[in-house]
């Protein structure tokens, strides 16, 4: 599931995908929001007359204008129709030749869409960032640097111009061999690539702890009650001058609406999920405590239970 604005509710929402009628519902009102949406991924079936053979074929895909033929290939196979195994001679050897002038292009984008598959990113952010990819292979200061880290620096920023960011720390999660220094380095080079090619600074958009609220809630298994109280105190807090990232912000409310619960979150958990030190939670907690009575709901809990919280 991910978010979408629901007009009805008048905010972002959590939406579900019904995958058979091609709806997009809002989870909170039931309102469909897009109705009978086509399924552009590619199609699977089994042409063999022989019950036996479960080998599938590709019905066909979407056009990849990133790449040089468009991503419409033909692969040539054996006479026994076997579409896995080319076939042997000098045909197979040109069939293989054909296929190596975007295969570069082809790896990085298969490896683009694990990553963003394992932290359950739509298919607009990887396209997004397949095409900052594309913008900034083969340049100069990039030779010799982690691959990983390249692909990963352009999916961090896709995420941020989708307005969907994931942190540093998730985006590491998912890659082999990269760390976060070099993810970040990585990063700053390909901005300043964008911005000399493009003549004006790269839109990435602004971080707000909101963004990052609601999958951290999802995360630590929490009511829907306690997660629209957090929604809410988290908006609030933004009118403070808390100066705090964030990741911080919105780890230290979820803190504070959960001591609110009888599901109370241990500070360890929390620190787990957020990805966030409980050190740092902990300050951030503490900025944020004298203006509790302001930002904490008053229909979520009693004055007298956010008094009786200590810092």
């Amino acid at each position: 599931m991910s978010d979408s604005y629901c007009p009805d509710c008048k905010r972002l929402t959590e939406i579900v995908c019904d995958h058979a009628a091609g709806d997009t519902i809002c989870s909170e009102c039931g309102l469909v929001l897009e109705a009978h949406s086509v399924d552009e991924t590619s199609e699977w079936r089994t042409f063999a007359n022989e019950s036996s053979d479960h080998d599938p074929n590709r019905v066909g895909g979407p056009i990849n204008p990133l790449l040089g033929d468009g991503g419409l290939t033909t692969v040539i196979s054996k006479t026994n129709g076997s579409s896995n195994e080319l076939r042997s001679g000098s045909i197979g050897k040109w069939q293989s030749r054909g296929a190596n002038s975007d295969r570069g292009l082809i790896q990085a984008f298969k490896s683009i869409a694990a990553m963003a598959d394992r932290l359950g990113l739509v298919t607009t952010i990887k396209d997004r960032a397949n095409e900052i990819y594309k913008k900034v292979e083969g340049q100069k200061p990039l030779k010799g640097r982690n691959q990983d880290a390249i692909l990963a620096a352009c999916l961090y920023i896709a995420c941020r111009q989708e307005n969907k960011p994931r942190t540093v720390k998730e985006i590491c999660s998912v890659v082999n061999g990269a760390a976060k220094k070099e993810i970040g380095r990585a990063k700053e080079f390909i901005v300043k690539h964008l911005e000399v090619e493009m003549g004006h600074a790269v839109e990435m958009g602004t971080i707000h702890a909101a963004d990052y609220l609601r999958r951290f809630c999802s995360n630590l298994g929490m009511i829907n009650q306690a997660v629209k109280a957090a929604q809410e105190t988290v908006q609030k807090s933004e009118e403070l001058d808390i100066r705090r990232s964030p990741i911080s912000v919105a780890a230290a409310v979820i803190y504070i609406i959960t001591q609110l619960t009888d599901d109370k979150k241990p500070l360890k958990d929390i620190s787990v999920v957020t990805q966030v030190a409980e050190g740092t939670i902990k300050n951030s907690y503490k900025d944020l405590y004298p203006h509790l009575l302001q930002i904490v709901p008053s229909w979520f809990a009693k004055e007298e239970d956010i008094k009786n919280l200590h810092p």
